[in-house]
Formats: structure tokens, sequence, C-alpha cells
């Protein structure tokens, strides 16, 4: 005898035993074909809805501290609680000295201004930047580029412009070259910027002019104060690693007591991509969860349609093992039925998911943001339909060792 595999004439038979009963074949089909579709759908879904939350972050390194003085809460060495504390240059040159692992840093100085040229004006916010903030803050550069340590150490009154600001002030002119006036002082412009997110560190790059810091305390008379540092460190480094270092650097600077937990606070933008992570693997995981159990019911409808499958086929089971059929042929027969069924019925499923993940991340696509994401994986796609069919196989496989044992005599006289 043939094996079953091979056989021509039993993949025929497949097709004919499934095609008796067709709204049966039909309803355990589309039961599998939802079951995959389903899964397939809430794992690409879970990546691109991340996605989406994640590209509201591009640009912004997620290894970055955020320092910022504030008020002291106890009393030390003659000063009164309450008392402002603020930082300046000194203390930024104090903390890159002493701070361990620090990769990039930028003192932040912000004021309001207005923005002119010609007959246009704006009102806007002048933010004071080092040239690592671009390493930090990365920005989408719409033309010419951003400052850097030439500018700073020339002191050249030179800045970068937020696209929409560009626009409003200088229309389809283009603005590199010319000269703004920013609360009535001069300064070139080098670049026009657009932010990659929502994320931003401090004001908006597309709605407001960046000066290199210490150029606009100098401009603007604003002294070596600064309103607050940023950092980050190496990929490993959290950066609360580095507080301890940088609390001593400002301790020797300004009267804080030690145990003083208040006078200088940090955000940890590491700690909040964290919990995004942890989020949304909660969230991977419900969908798996959620997908299995539609794909279980999928299954089991499976082992239904075989049990009917070999109650309906005993006496052709039996002829068959009386002219010679082994067992094997048996066994491999109405595991091929079950195997057909979930495998086309998978591949629906699949192609009918990634259609509709396709469109969803056509849908979201943002020019600037870029897509969320939303597809499936190849190898994800290849691990649903291989746990399908492994578990489609284990489901026909008690009614097929049924068959198997149906003793020839007993089957050609079942009714």
């Amino acid at each position: 005898m043939k094996n079953p595999i091979f056989d021509i004439e039993n993949w025929r038979e497949i097709g004919t035993t499934l095609a008796r009963n067709k709204t049966r074949t039909f309803l355990t089909a589309f039961g599998i074909f939802w079951g995959t579709a389903m899964l397939a759908m809430l794992w690409g879904g879970a990546g691109g809805l991340k996605g989406m939350l994640m590209r509201n972050f591009n640009g912004v390194d997620t290894n970055m501290g955020v320092i910022f003085p504030s008020r002291t809460t106890m009393p030390y060495k003659g000063f009164n609680k309450g008392m402002r504390v603020i930082m300046d240059e000194t203390d930024l040159a104090d903390i890159r000295r002493i701070a361990k692992d620090i990769e990039y840093s930028s003192g932040m100085t912000h004021t309001g201004a207005t923005a002119a040229y010609k007959t246009k004006s704006k009102s806007v916010m002048a933010m004071g930047a080092e040239p690592d903030f671009y390493k930090m803050q990365t920005p989408k550069i719409i033309s010419g580029r951003v400052f850097n340590d030439h500018d700073v150490f020339s002191r050249k009154k030179v800045l970068t412009i937020g696209k929409n600001l560009a626009d409003e002030l200088f229309g389809s002119e283009d603005p590199v070259g010319k000269f703004i006036s920013v609360n009535g002082i001069y300064f070139q412009v080098i670049g026009v910027v657009a932010q990659l997110s929502e994320a931003n560190i401090g004001s908006r790059l597309d709605d407001n002019v960046q000066i290199p810091a210490q150029t606009m305390r100098r401009a603007f008379n604003l002294g070596t104060n600064v309103d607050f540092f940023i950092f980050t460190t190496p990929a490993g480094i959290n950066p609360a690693e580095a507080k301890p270092y940088i609390l001593r650097a400002m301790r020797q600077n300004h009267p804080i007591h030690p145990d003083d937990p208040s006078a200088i606070g940090m955000m940890n933008v590491a700690e909040q991509f964290e919990m995004v992570n942890n989020l949304f693997l909660g969230i991977s995981i419900l969908a798996l969860f959620v997908g299995a159990g539609t794909l279980i019911a999928g299954i089991i409808g499976i082992g239904n349609i075989m049990w009917i499958i070999v109650k309906e086929r005993t006496q052709e089971i039996g002829i068959r093992r009386a002219i010679g059929a082994k067992p094997r042929d048996i066994i491999v027969q109405i595991l091929s039925e079950g195997m057909v069924l979930t495998a086309i019925a998978g591949i629906a499923g699949i192609c009918l998911a990634t259609i509709v993940l396709f469109a969803v991340d056509t849908a979201t696509y943002d020019p600037i943001l870029g897509g969320a994401n939303f597809q499936l994986r190849f190898s994800h796609a290849m691990t649903i339909m291989v746990v399908f069919l492994i578990l489609g196989t284990c489901a026909g496989l008690i009614p097929s060792i049924k068959a198997m044992r149906i003793k020839p005599i007993e089957a050609m006289r079942d009714k």
C-alpha cells in the first residue's frame, strides 16, 4: 500500500471527506481561522500600541536624568529651611568633575522672549542649551545645522529656530543665514529644526529658538544661573547611580543638609521607560492569553470534528483494516484531515491579520514620527502556525488512535 502522505488519491479522499458536510467543516475551519487571526492581531497589535507610545519619545535618550534645584526642607549651617537653591555654572563644572559615568550633559536655561524678523514678531521661549543637548534630544534638521563647541568657544551669536516659528516669521523664505531679533539682540539662524516626538525637555523645539547657553546668558545678562541640568549615562548604567556624586558636588557649594531629601530633585527618565516597558509586557502577556484562549477553542473544534469523522467512517475503516491497511496508515489518514483543515484555515487567519495590521499601520503613520510598527513578524507567524499544527495534531491523535483500534469484523457490523 502506498504511503498516505505521498498518495494523490489519499489527498483527494481528504478533500472529499471534508466536503461531505460543508457546514460542519466550514464552522470548524472558521473557528481555527478566527483563533489564528485573533492571536496574530493581538500579538502584532500589542507591539503596535507600544510603538505608538514609544514613538512619542523618538529622539529622546531613554537613559537620561534631570537634576533641578528646589528649596531646602531642613535648617543647616545657620540657614533656615525654605532657602531656594540656585544652580550655576560652578555647580555644572563640579558635577562633571566629580560625577562618574556621565556620557553627555547640558545645563539648561529658559527665558521668555520676542522673536522678530522684519515686520513679523512672536512671543517665544528662548532655550539656552549646550551642544551635547542635541545628542540627548535628537532633532529633525530641516535645513542648516545645529550649534557646536566651536560656536560656543568663538562666542558667536547664533541660534537654531523651530520649524513652526520659521514658517510664521519667514514664510517660504529660507531662514538659514538670516538674522532675527530676540529681545532686541540679533542672532544668525544656522539651522531649522523640528521635534521628532511629543516628549520635550523644557520646551518644544518646533515653536521656539535654541541658543548656546553661555551666549544667551551673556547676551540677556542672566548671570551664571542655570535652571536645570540634564545628563545621560552609558547603556547598562542607570542615571540614579550618578545621583550621589551630583548631590556631593552640589552640597560643597550650597548649605544643604546631608539628609535633606528635597533640596535637589531628580527625574529619572530611565525609570519612566522601564515602567512603560513593564506595562506593555503585561499587555503582551494579556494579548497572548486572550489569543491562546481563542486558539484553544479552535483546537477543541478540530478534536470534535475528528471524533465525528471517525464515528461516521467506522465501517470504511474496518474494511481498510480487513484488506491490509496498517494501523499507521489509519492514523496518518485521520491526522492528515485535521492537519489540512488546520493549515488552510490557519494560513488564511494569518493572512487576514497581516492585512488588518498593515491597514492600521498605514492609517497611524506620521510623516515625522514614522510608523507605529503594527505588523506581524514572520517568526511570530511561523510560531503561531507551528503551535496550531502541533495542538491540532494532538487534538486529532485520540480519535485517530480510536480508529486504529477498530476491529474489522466489529466495524463492518456497525450501523
